[in-house]
């Protein structure tokens, strides 16, 4: 006897659509701020003043004390032009590394940007960028932010999660201090602890000599090598120089210690 039941209509599956940091099975909101604090060059999409046409360039970037993202632009470029038109632009994150570039996480974040002329802004782009002081006083150069509206973070193969702007960034109320003392405790820990940076660099994962530190904040350390960066977190975030000054104590000691051979029993 002939089967003539219908089979069950197959329900059409759309995309998938990503977790919320805050419900995501991995680490979103530190993976996303690590991309913000280490990747130094990124894609901006702005869009075309002419048409409306999304344009893509690539850019030099750093963070401010929060998070924020920092950009040194010519206005003579056609992002700039873009921007001065209309302020919504996003940035790519990306770390890349070898085999699948997809297998890699990288981070977007969309929001609208804004000239400033902070001093701390100029500081601590240009010890991100120390190249960027033979131009950054060009009267066609400007420093730009870009405040988050959004994160989209995909960690790499099904890992993808969506942020808020209070995710990305640091809430720095209670922490002025930290921010306000940055400059002179990075010259003080590169003018007389270089070897505390390199322990720090080594427990994090970093291997090399040459290490400066080019900003701290209430999470983490930044640091370079040439080229290379290094974003190194605090076992516990900070509010005031004196705790800063026993984390990092207390960091240096714990990497001594970890770098030290076991003596036989």
């Amino acid at each position: 006897m002939a089967n003539d039941a219908t089979p069950p209509t197959q329900e059409r599956r759309g995309p998938a659509e990503p977790l919320p940091a805050s419900e995501a099975p991995f680490d979103a909101i530190g993976l996303a701020r690590h991309l913000l604090r280490s990747v130094r060059s990124g894609a901006l999409a702005t869009i075309d003043a002419a048409d409306g046409t999304p344009f893509a360039s690539l850019v030099t970037l750093a963070t401010d004390s929060d998070g924020t993202p920092l950009m040194l632009l010519s206005r003579l470029s056609a992002h700039t032009r873009n921007l001065d038109k209309d302020p919504r632009a996003s940035l790519l994150f990306s770390v890349g590394g070898k085999g699948d570039p997809l297998a890699h996480p990288r981070l977007t974040v969309t929001g609208r940007t804004a000239r400033t002329d902070e001093p701390r802004i100029r500081e601590r782009f240009l010890a991100r960028h120390p190249k960027a002081k033979l131009y950054a006083d060009f009267p066609d150069f400007g420093f730009f932010t870009l405040a988050p509206s959004a994160g989209h973070l995909n960690g790499g193969f099904a890992k993808a999660a969506t942020l808020t702007p209070q995710e990305l960034l640091l809430d720095l109320t209670g922490a002025e201090a930290v921010v306000a003392g940055e400059r002179g405790a990075v010259e003080h820990m590169n003018a007389d602890h270089a070897d505390a940076l390199a322990l720090y660099t080594a427990g994090a994962g970093e291997a090399g000599t040459g290490w400066r530190l080019t900003g701290l904040d209430p999470e983490g350390l930044d640091l370079m090598a040439g080229e290379r960066t290094a974003r190194v977190p605090y076992p516990e975030p900070v509010r005031d120089m004196g705790s800063l000054r026993k984390v990092l104590v207390a960091m240096a000691a714990a990497a001594r210690a970890a770098d030290t051979p076991q003596s036989e029993a």
